[in-house]
């Protein structure tokens, strides 16, 4: 007997037991692509009466993609699913193929790496159902059936690879503790540090939630004592300036110049002197 409860076809066995199954039917089925900036890109899938599959992309060198099963009831304990790519109806007569197993962690969603999250989106590109089966917690004669509907897939698919192409190649981390060099008896950064600050730019015009940002900024031995702290200080103002025309707000941004202070290496040559003329720049977020 196969009857409709909550939304879930349940299947039932003469031992009682039941295969409660979740998926979109074909008019209810969306795929929806997410981005806000080029830090993050998302591909939601609503699963009816259960909760959402999420795929997700973040800036950073390789655009890593993670897989979440959001449940709106979360796992009580400690278990697998089991993962396989299953035939849409009208290909009768081909066999689902098992893609290998998902942990389920007490109180957490379901979670898959890069690796299993694209051959997910390869198999729902190729028209087949990714499905996650699993040990109902609440009724030890139920198992789970949750299954990822290719039904309007492509369409966002593309959206969603034209999204993540757009993410910064860096993350928060690669800018979140910079040290860059000044040119000699200058305000000036030298020509790589200049890059650098050009991306922490790019990152800081993205994100929404930089809580503060710390700029120091030192001098060499050269020149003067009084005259290198007023150089250090106007080095980190002119940052300050910067990042607060990038929509950071100023009361965000601390600045320090400590001139001579504090010196790296030595001032008895150029490369020392060099590595003494910089401004550390650390930026933390939630």
């Amino acid at each position: 007997m196969i009857s409709l409860a909550f939304g879930a076809v349940v299947v039932c066995t003469p031992a009682s037991a039941a295969m409660r199954q979740y998926a979109a039917e074909a008019d209810s089925s969306h795929w929806v692509v997410d981005q806000k900036n080029r830090l993050s890109c998302e591909l939601n899938h609503e699963v009816p009466y259960y909760g959402d599959a999420i795929f997700t992309s973040t800036a950073s060198k390789n655009k890593a993609l993670t897989f979440n099963l959001d449940m709106v009831v979360q796992p009580e304990g400690y278990s697998f699913a089991g993962v396989e790519s299953v035939p849409p109806a009208w290909r009768a007569g081909k066999a689902a193929r098992t893609l290998g197993q998902m942990k389920l962690l007490k109180q957490f969603d379901g979670e898959l790496g890069n690796d299993y999250a694209w051959e997910l989106l390869t198999e729902l590109e190729k028209g087949y159902y990714p499905t996650f089966y699993y040990q109902d917690w609440h009724n030890k004669v139920d198992r789970i059936s949750v299954a990822l509907s290719s039904v309007n897939f492509k369409q966002a698919y593309w959206a969603f690879l034209q999204c993540r192409d757009n993410l910064l190649p860096f993350s928060f981390e690669d800018i979140a503790f910079t040290v860059m060099n000044y040119k000699k008896n200058s305000s000036e950064l030298t020509k790589s540090s200049q890059k650098r600050l050009d991306m922490i730019g790019e990152y800081l015009k993205n994100d929404p939630l930089i809580e503060q940002i710390m700029i120091s900024a030192y001098s060499d031995s050269h020149g003067g004592r009084e005259t290198n702290l007023v150089l250090s200080k106007k080095r980190a103002e002119a940052i300050k300036t910067y990042m607060a025309s990038l929509g950071v707000a100023e009361d965000k941004i601390l600045t320090d110049g400590f001139g001579e202070k504090r010196h790296v290496d030595t001032n008895a040559n150029e490369i020392g002197r060099r590595k003494n003329r910089r401004v550390v720049i650390q930026i933390a977020r939630p």
